[in-house]
């Protein structure tokens, strides 16, 4: 990832570095489908209207437009909302995916989502233009019990804990408890506050407090109140003290405080100093009603979040049948260039070929295939040399592909097979041999830390 990339935000992968891709994916595959959750794949395109309808990020959308059409598109004054434009996240696609499979689907419906999404945002460190996100939601009928907050939490430790990254911590806060808070203090405008403290960890609280006296009307007393409270985190319940003694009251602030003391109660139970109450974050986006997450890779925090996500009561809805859930979102690409950039993860080798089978002259070329066959029957990963070279030059090929076995037939049928780190060469037998299960396929790991 450290390549400069000729389309800016658009990356590509060298071949290891698509291995420890691929080993992040299989990683979280494993660990959601350990929790029964259930993968889907949905449309890369949306309508603009369906993309749009919960909250405002028009400028990030790509629009799609066939050649033939690009001219009438670039003399229209907006886009159309039948217009057709890729997803910029799986959350919204997959509330549609909801609405319009529920007959067929069985609820708490719990699902996990790798996909690629695009947003036309400016590139720069871990922010892409492509990128892929691994998703886990679960979606209730009607109702979704709230212990499904506590767990999604708990899963993605899990998740995160299973990859070569540095250390990391799960921040949470509840909606109800910040948007109680400011309507406790008189500010009616609670979505527009969110969204102004959520810009606090880019601009700064003096800005953040300007934003607020300037474009939401609130006093002084009232801004530095709110900024107090985003600066309350904790790793246990003893936030809530801290809240009650900023002397606000409102129910729904209560409703918020003992829902994130659930969440906090268990995660210190289950995965201790994983997880905080951090009363800063806010989730820009407006369909967020609850528990809300952010995760940051500590001494990484430059990053941003690598993992976020929180609670939907009303994003998916079908006459007066809602579909209420709570997902989090891992930002696969992100994290992948920070493994990357870090040198955190090493992979055995870069190509999955666990043998290279040699050619003793171009006729030898079917018989090579031949055992190559039975080799593959067994689900070993085997390739066959691409000209009758020099023995030694096969070998060298084999080394730089990083390929560990080198296959030999001789003339009277007899097969032998070198290790090419260690050089021993040993008779084998196509139908029996097989190599060592850490040889058998690239594995990635932790990389030794620098003394």
């Amino acid at each position: 990832m450290a390549r400069k990339a000729t389309l800016s935000g658009f990356p590509e992968l060298l071949p290891q570095e698509r291995i420890v891709e691929l080993h992040v994916l299989d990683t979280l595959r494993r660990v959601f489908e350990l929790h029964g959750f259930s993968s889907i794949e949905t449309r890369s395109v949306e309508t603009v209207a369906q993309l749009l309808r919960k909250g405002e990020i028009d400028k990030e959308v790509y629009v799609l437009n066939r050649i033939h059409d690009a001219d009438k598109a670039s003399s229209d004054a907006g886009t159309r909302p039948d217009q057709l434009a890729l997803h910029f996240d799986l959350t919204v696609p997959f509330a549609r995916y909801v609405v319009e499979n529920a007959g067929h689907l069985a609820f708490p419906f719990r699902r996990y989502q790798m996909q690629k999404a695009w947003r036309g945002e400016r590139p720069q460190d871990g922010r892409f233009r492509e990128f892929v996100q691994a998703d886990i939601d679960v979606v209730g009928d009607g109702e979704l019990p709230f212990h499904y907050d506590v767990e999604l939490a708990l899963v993605v430790v899990e998740a995160l804990e299973s990859l070569p990254v540095p250390d990391f911590r799960v921040r949470v806060n509840n909606r109800k408890l910040a948007e109680g808070f400011y309507r406790g203090l008189g500010l009616t405008d609670t979505a527009g506050v969110l969204r102004s403290i959520d810009k606090l960890e880019k601009i700064g609280p003096e800005k953040v407090a300007a934003l607020l006296r300037e474009e939401l009307g609130a006093s002084e007393e009232q801004a530095q109140a709110a900024l107090k409270l985003a600066s309350i985190c904790t790793e246990d319940e003893s936030f809530a003290d801290q809240v009650r003694s900023l002397g606000v009251s409102n129910e729904l602030l209560e409703q918020g405080i003992t829902e994130l003391s659930a969440v906090i109660s268990e995660a210190t139970r289950r995965a201790p100093g994983r997880v905080v109450a951090d009363l800063s974050i806010a989730r820009g986006l407006d369909y967020y009603t609850g528990t809300v997450y952010e995760t940051v890779l500590v001494g990484h925090e430059q990053l941003g979040s690598v993992c976020s996500g929180g609670r939907y009561d009303s994003l998916a809805a079908k006459g007066n049948r809602v579909f209420p859930g709570v997902g989090l979102s891992i930002g696969v690409s992100r994290l992948v260039s920070r493994i990357l950039a870090t040198g955190a993860a090493v992979p055995s080798r870069s190509v999955p070929t666990a043998v290279l089978v040699t050619l003793t002259d171009d006729s030898s070329w079917s018989a090579a295939q031949d055992v190559a066959a039975q080799l593959r029957r067994r689900g070993i990963c085997v390739e066959v040399a691409g000209k009758a070279e020099k023995f030694g030059k096969q070998i060298k090929y084999a080394d730089r592909r990083g390929i560990p076995f080198v296959w030999f037939t001789s003339e009277d049928g007899s097969h032998e097979v070198k290790d090419i780190r260690s050089g021993q060469q040993t008779p084998a037998d196509p139908d029996l041999w097989s190599p060592p299960a850490a040889d058998l396929l690239p594995t990635v790991s932790a990389a030794e830390p620098q003394a």
